[in-house]
């Protein structure tokens, strides 16, 4: 969480800012704590901050001390349209690594032009819970590897997941598969969030890509969407994803926000 309101300035001289843990940073005034700071690790090994702090110079105080502390490089997340926490970070010296743009996407196969969409010959769709874990870590590990190979996984969507560092897959039972004969070739996870189903990921081996898998299970994760009753889903697309994009605009997706991921270095 990033919070910051630019008026209302405290007194500067009262304020301390404490590392409490490794990950954590409490800002006291006058014996109240009045903002937080905190820093967490993804899988991929990038270190992320966060400040929830009302006041600026509170924010500004706890930012500057997490980065005296903390290794460089730096990564945070904000809303595009969040102005002020935007600034805040520029001040403490992050700028815009990239940006993510979030996507409201129908789940009705009338809609997305997805309702005769089947497979590609010799390709099964397995739904959600029905694959077998170990070839599905497999893929996620081998797909993790040749993205890293090309674009680098820091393109995908942003998220952290409370899992430990070496297990990339938190739920395989979010997971729906493709199977090509005895092997895994594609996958998408759907998270089943309360206010709107997450699209997490969507990804095909490099050596299936452009045969329509991908397309396949975005039409099974939706259309199971759509069967559930839910309308639409969520989803992110790094703006350098050209490939990414035109499958979420080609069925009517509509870009409804973005995301900035800023870095200090």
């Amino acid at each position: 969480m990033n919070s910051v309101q630019s008026h209302l300035p405290t007194d500067d001289r009262s304020l301390t800012v404490t590392r409490i843990t490794d990950t954590e940073w409490h800002a006291v005034e006058d014996d109240r704590v009045v903002g937080r700071g905190d820093a967490s690790q993804r899988p991929d090994g990038r270190l992320f901050v966060s400040v929830d702090a009302w006041h600026a110079p509170v924010f500004d105080r706890i930012a500057a001390t997490m980065t005296a502390d903390l290794r460089a490089p730096l990564y945070t997340v904000v809303d595009e349209t969040d102005q002020e926490s935007t600034g805040a970070w520029l001040r403490a010296g992050f700028s815009t690594g990239r940006r993510e743009w979030g996507y409201l996407v129908p789940t009705d196969p009338r809609v997305t032009g997805l309702e005769a969409v089947d497979p590609p010959t010799g390709v099964t769709v397995l739904p959600a819970g029905s694959a077998e874990e170990e070839p599905l870590r497999a893929l996620d590990q081998l797909v993790r590897a040749e993205v890293e190979a090309g674009a680098g996984w820091r393109t995908m969507p942003a998220e952290v997941l409370p899992r430990p560092a070496w297990a990339t897959m938190a739920d395989p039972s979010k997971y729906a598969v493709a199977r090509e004969a005895d092997h895994y070739v594609g996958m998408v996870r759907v998270a089943p969030l309360t206010r709107q189903p997450r699209i997490g990921l969507i990804a095909v081996r490099a050596d299936r890509q452009r045969r329509g898998i991908a397309r396949a299970l975005l039409a099974h994760a939706l259309g199971s969407l759509h069967h559930s009753g839910r309308a639409s889903a969520w989803a992110e697309v790094d703006e350098t994803n050209p490939a990414a994009t035109a499958l979420f605009e080609g069925i009517g997706a509509r870009r409804a926000g973005a995301t900035l991921e800023l870095v200090r270095r």
